[in-house]
């Protein structure tokens, strides 16, 4: 009894040296200047290469550089602080409307068929459609992967942006995206603008096809409870789908107003 306690005492001296012996890989730590940022590149490599990333997804993201323009945009998102009016003025959305009913017309087979599929009107998709990118117009030239890298570099929401950056690497790594993949100031990509952790759990297809990008929105908001025929303005059923597309509150109420027109019609005062 005496000597198997001391060699199983000695087993876990040896294990402990042991472990103290083998390589650590240490957190990858926030910053708040590009100074630090290759340093911290080096070590998320390390954590993301033990967590299964692959080689052409790490080499992708050690090619990064710090993206000083989405640092700029992160810190001054001053239109989610306007009033409704003002918000709709502002990102133009009687012209979202007068486009969006075109566009609901020339399109209607495509909008038939998500709604059959997914129980979603095209008023609210289109309205988002309008609304992230102009209908396709504006999908932002940034590198997606270093927008948001440096996000999860950035001290100031680190946790969010990680997990972004580890489904981006997933991506890349699957050949869905690539290390020069274009998109908005916070790494969003699509003709409606998916961040990468949806793009794994709701895209379907290539996002920078409009169907594709648009059955992806009915399947993001379908799976966030979405009931066909349910109303969608503030205080019906369907508006919790759009506020969790969304979380600023202003962007919302804008999604569903511009949506009840484009699918109702209606006279610009309608849109208050």
């Amino acid at each position: 009894m005496i000597r198997g306690r001391a060699v199983a005492g000695a087993a876990f001296g040896a294990m402990v040296l042991l472990g103290c012996l083998a390589p650590t890989v240490e957190a990858a730590q926030c910053g708040s200047s590009p100074a630090g940022f290759e340093a911290w590149k080096r070590e998320f490599s390390q954590e993301a290469q033990g967590k299964g990333i692959g080689p052409t997804a790490l080499s992708a993201l050690m090619q990064t550089n710090y993206a000083s323009a989405t640092i700029a945009a992160d810190r001054g998102q001053r239109s989610f602080s306007l009033t409704l009016d003002q918000f709709l003025a502002k990102r133009g959305a009687a012209t979202i409307v007068a486009k969006g009913r075109q566009l609901k017309q020339s399109q209607a087979a495509l909008f038939a068929s998500i709604q059959q599929r997914y129980g979603v009107p095209p008023g609210p998709l289109i309205a988002i459609w309008g609304m992230e990118t102009g209908f396709g117009s504006q999908r932002g030239n940034q590198n997606m992967l270093s927008s948001i890298a440096t996000l999860a570099y950035d001290c100031r929401r680190p946790e969010f942006f990680t997990d972004q950056l580890y489904a981006a690497l997933k991506l890349i790594d699957r050949g869905t995206l690539s290390g020069s993949t274009r998109g908005s100031m916070h790494g969003e990509v699509g003709q409606t603008q998916f961040m990468p952790k949806n793009i794994l759990a709701y895209g379907t297809g290539n996002l920078e096809v409009a169907a594709n990008a648009l059955n992806s929105t009915a399947n993001f908001l379908k799976a966030h409870g979405w009931r066909a025929g349910a109303g969608y303005q503030p205080g019906e059923p369907n508006f919790a789908a759009i506020e969790a597309w969304n979380a600023a509150g202003v962007y919302q109420k804008a999604i569903a107003l511009m949506g009840r027109q484009i699918d109702e019609g209606g006279g610009a005062a309608a849109l208050r």
